[in-house]
């Protein structure tokens, strides 16, 4: 006893990792029960205990930026418990219940139990990876939510395309993994040190392999982030992966690996700033350049929307490169309409696919504002608030991401953002075009036969919660901008 007396353990803050552990249980029982209840009720019980662990993750995750210091590290400096983590768990885990409505209502027999607890882990594993504070963390993390993501896109067995999305999600993905691990392998051997901190304080900023691990790291985090040139496999991997698993990693894929990235670059590199500020910047264009040039010669919707959040992630990294707490208040801020328009856009296209049952395009979308009103309309708030237009959130996004690149003197940058938002208005209003302007040519649509539209609940309350956030966070910005100010506190630039 005595000898157990003298062990050192760490102490372990357990409301620090409440909100991944909620996820974690509730993909627990989602796998129970796979096995242990009825086949009638799975499909019902396996969403409502993911829905549930997303929602108590949130729950979780909003006490936590309450009773957050400005920042603490926790179980060896392995992770970090701040305001930044705090709000990042809270979007992601928003992100995750409007993922759940908008699987609900699918008719899938096979594998159900199976998809919600693939789904809250990897939800969980995003939650965990917000918060990590050394390289280790950052690389199991990455992981975690990896592989479940990999699954979830070849899960649709039935279809060649999810299979294929999957295995090239699984290459690509691996591969941007391995440049990342490649690069953590190089800053340790410079440094010595895994904390970012540490990493921070550590000799030998002027050893290539320490600059050479920094552009691996961006790199690979780049990969997970959607942003060109690292961007080759999202057009596939969205058009053939389940839409509600393309709707998840739309919103919260990208936001995790923009907040781990400013975190990793603004903590652990600061005497860099001169070199990942440019690279970041020239990411920023790159996607800024290749998402909406691209977009505009889809046809698909779901490829449109891939390379639209290509071009959204040029405009978000414009936040990261301007290295001040008012890039990370607007990358912060940017991320709540956004994860509310890829949720909700992405749900409407689901109600089309069901409906028709097949792959939606423009012309599959023809009609549909006079089919569903609620959905057009929807739909015409998403693709405004993608544009940055005014009355959505969209607007002061852009807005705010603009003044803070403005501010750390990159005008030109600014310049490059105004133009490509001139040319996303084209493809964002090609598709309300479509939608009320052009008569139904659909063959096969509950409508035209002279029914009525399937009813989907879970799918209708996604798109309506979706518009209220796309919505308010226009008309409640300042005490959005206020909790986005609290946790860009927690960077020490």
């Amino acid at each position: 006893m005595d000898v157990l007396a003298q062990i050192d353990t760490p102490s372990v803050d357990w409301l620090a990792l409440s909100p991944p552990l909620a996820l974690l249980g509730a993909a627990g029982l989602a796998l129970l029960g796979a096995v242990l209840v009825p086949a009638p009720a799975r499909r019902h019980f396996s969403a409502a205990v993911a829905g549930a662990g997303f929602a108590a993750a949130a729950a979780l995750a909003i006490v936590l930026f309450d009773r957050s210091p400005e920042q603490a590290t926790l179980i060896a400096e392995s992770m970090t418990r701040d305001r930044l983590a705090a709000l990042a768990q809270v979007i992601l885990a928003g992100v995750g219940v409007g993922a759940v409505l908008v699987a609900w209502g699918d008719e899938r027999r096979e594998h159900v139990g199976e998809y919600y607890a693939l789904l809250a882990a990897a939800g969980g594993g995003m939650l965990f990876f917000v918060s990590a504070e050394n390289l280790m963390t950052l690389f199991l993390g990455l992981e975690w939510f990896s592989i479940a993501l990999y699954v979830l896109c070849a899960l649709d067995t039935r279809r060649e395309r999810s299979l294929e999305a999957g295995l090239k999600y699984l290459i690509v993905g691996s591969f941007g993994s391995a440049i990342l691990l490649f690069g953590a392998a190089l800053t340790y051997g410079a440094t010595g040190e895994l904390g970012f901190h540490a990493i921070r304080e550590a000799p030998g900023a002027d050893d290539p392999l320490f600059v050479a691990g920094l552009a691996l790291l961006l790199g690979g985090l780049a990969f997970k982030a959607s942003a060109a040139p690292f961007h080759m496999w999202t057009p596939d991997v969205y058009e053939g992966a389940p839409t509600p698993v393309t709707a998840f990693m739309a919103g919260a894929t990208k936001a995790a690996a923009l907040v781990v990235t400013l975190r990793v670059l603004v903590t652990a590199f600061p005497e860099q700033s001169e070199i990942w500020t440019v690279a970041v910047a020239v990411l920023a264009v790159a996607s800024l350049v290749i998402g909406n040039l691209a977009a505009l010669a889809q046809r698909d919707v779901k490829r449109l929307l891939a390379y639209s959040s290509i071009s959204q992630s040029g405009f978000m990294l414009m936040g990261v490169a301007a290295n001040s707490e008012l890039g990370t208040s607007s990358l912060l801020y940017y991320l709540i309409p956004y994860g509310a328009l890829s949720i909700g856009a992405f749900a409407v296209v689901v109600a089309r696919e069901r409906e028709l049952r097949r792959p939606v395009t423009l012309a599959a979308l023809e009609g549909l504002g006079w089919e569903r009103p609620l959905h057009g309309v929807a739909m015409w708030v998403f693709m405004l608030g993608f544009a940055g237009f005014p009355l959505t959130g969209g607007f002061f996004a852009k807005f705010y991401v603009f003044s803070a690149i403005y501010e750390a003197g990159w005008w030109w940058l600014v310049v490059v953002g105004v133009l490509a938002t001139a040319v996303s208005v084209y493809y964002y209003l090609g598709i309300v075009r479509a939608m009320y302007m052009r008569p139904s040519q659909v063959t096969g649509s509950v409508v035209v036969a002279g029914g009525s539209p399937p009813r989907e609940p879970g799918i209708d309350a996604a798109v309506l919660a979706a518009v209220v956030v796309a919505v308010g966070s226009f008309f409640v910005v300042q005490p959005l901008v206020d909790f986005a100010n609290d946790a860009a506190a927690a960077l020490p630039f």
